[in-house]
């Protein structure tokens, strides 16, 4: 077999790393304290999105490292088919403790994907030994996002992913998500059937309810809508519609959850109780990859009383050290009141990142807590994208590397393929000094990067 003549690529051509992206150069970073990241030449940045909405606590937190340290010379790995221990126990009473209503049963995972996987296989095995075994379809919100596992990115609304992979992904029953900025109604009263939730309940008609096992969603749009708030009312009316229709529903909170919108769960201001929960990035602070599933006694006696077990095998569920960190992560964050804290930075972050809307190519700046996103558009009276072909969430997102800011960029959201957004999640011990060098640098790379495009100013 011919092969092609390999390209230059700078990001390999001096190491043997396989780069999440292979055509540029990464800055080497050989240290965190607190909000800030050093690279090895010196240059500080601030973190502005917790690398990927994961650092919550800051970097160099000596407790975690302690913790981690200690159960792994205390205990490496056992079997979770074989055996229990102390971490996994106290982390499974610690997120029960935290979790609302009934929702008490942890499955600790190691990503969000694997936990989104388990989920809907949770939600699937609980219908067929229900003697449900119809119910098999999957409702879930357009735009979204819930992993890279194949199921977990069937569930997902990325086109440009399903594009590579579609004839190995399952089909799933997709309804608008409530994405006030880019929908009919804007987000305000009399609202459009995205927002009003009446879409998941035509949907679920449509399909037939005999047929249908789970809804899942963001309870607040993630990376893909940019931190897009649903009205007060659309939860509760979810919660209702799945109710009648004997439909699960799951809540993705791997983004979203861990006290980032100022509440455990970003569901809890709704006071809607999901049958299934999903937790990851920040229950344990980016020190470990740790996520966990959380559901109800009653979905899992049904498991218990059938075959015995949940089928999702995982080597390394239930880990000792993974879940050690865990421990200390969420103690940290109960003992130094940082959910609180957080819930007292947001308005600040929030207020301050309001003024952006005055800058141009600025749509629209939105979020609860400390998560927040920015989306940019060509036109800010008609809101129209900026072309794909400028490319500017990748540019916008250099730019402000540049100049000393870390961000994170989503792209297609607003009909697939356009749409350009940047999200803020910075640790919950940012500081108001912080928020506010954040903005001059947020502003200093909307210029940089308008230039760098060509937009017009």
């Amino acid at each position: 077999m011919q092969t092609a003549e390999p390209m230059p690529d700078p990001a390999t051509a001096d190491s043997h790393v396989f780069y999440r992206k292979l055509t540029r150069r990464f800055p080497r970073i050989v240290r965190g304290e607190g909000c800030h990241l050093y690279d090895e030449a010196g240059r500080r940045y601030l973190d502005g999105c917790g690398g990927a909405f994961v650092a919550n606590l800051g970097h160099g937190v000596g407790e975690i490292a302690d913790a981690i340290s200690r159960q792994a010379r205390t205990l490496a790995y056992v079997n979770g088919t074989t055996f229990t221990h102390d971490p996994v126990e106290e982390f499974a009473a610690e997120i029960a403790r935290l979790s609302p209503g009934d929702l008490e049963l942890v499955y600790p995972l190691g990503s969000g994907s694997e936990a989104i996987e388990a989920a809907l296989k949770l939600a699937r095995q609980y219908w067929v030994e229900s003697g449900k075994g119809d119910k098999r379809k999957l409702l879930t919100l357009t735009p979204s996002y819930h992993g890279n596992t194949l199921l977990a990115l069937s569930a997902s609304a990325r086109p440009h992913y399903s594009t590579l992979f579609k004839d190995w992904m399952v089909e799933v029953v997709r309804v608008p998500a409530p994405y006030a900025y880019r929908c009919a109604c804007r987000g305000t009263p009399p609202y459009c059937d995205a927002c009003s939730g009446a879409a998941i309940e035509m949907a679920i008609i449509a399909a037939g309810p005999e047929s249908v096992a789970a809804f899942v969603g963001e309870p607040i749009g993630g990376s893909s809508t940019g931190a897009s708030l649903p009205p007060p009312e659309y939860w509760p009316r979810v919660r209702e519609i799945c109710d009648r229709y004997d439909v699960l529903l799951i809540a993705d909170e791997v983004l979203s959850g861990a006290g980032r919108t100022g509440t455990w769960s970003a569901l809890e201001p709704y006071g809607v109780v999901p049958d299934i929960m999903t937790l990851g990035k920040g229950i344990a602070g980016g020190y470990v990859p740790l996520s966990a599933v959380v559901t109800t006694r009653a979905i899992a006696d049904v498991i218990a009383h059938g075959t015995g077990a949940l089928a999702h095998a995982q080597t390394f569920s239930h880990h000792p050290v993974l879940c050690a960190a865990g421990v200390a992560t969420l103690r940290y964050l109960r003992e130094r009141r940082l959910i609180e804290r957080c819930a007292e930075m947001g308005p600040v972050l929030q207020r301050r990142l309001a003024d952006l809307r005055a800058l141009p190519l600025v749509g629209d700046v939105r979020g609860r807590g400390l998560l927040a996103g920015i989306e940019f558009v060509a036109d800010q009276a008609t809101r129209e994208p900026l072309p794909r072909s400028v490319a500017f969430a990748e540019t916008f997102t250099q730019a402000a590397l540049d100049a000393g800011l870390v961000v994170w960029p989503n792209v297609g959201h607003a009909d697939g393929r356009t749409g350009d957004l940047v999200m803020l999640a910075p640790p919950f011990i940012v500081t108001e000094d912080q928020i506010d060098e954040m903005v001059v640098l947020l502003t200093r790379a909307l210029r940089d990067a308008a230039d760098r495009v060509g937009a017009t100013k």
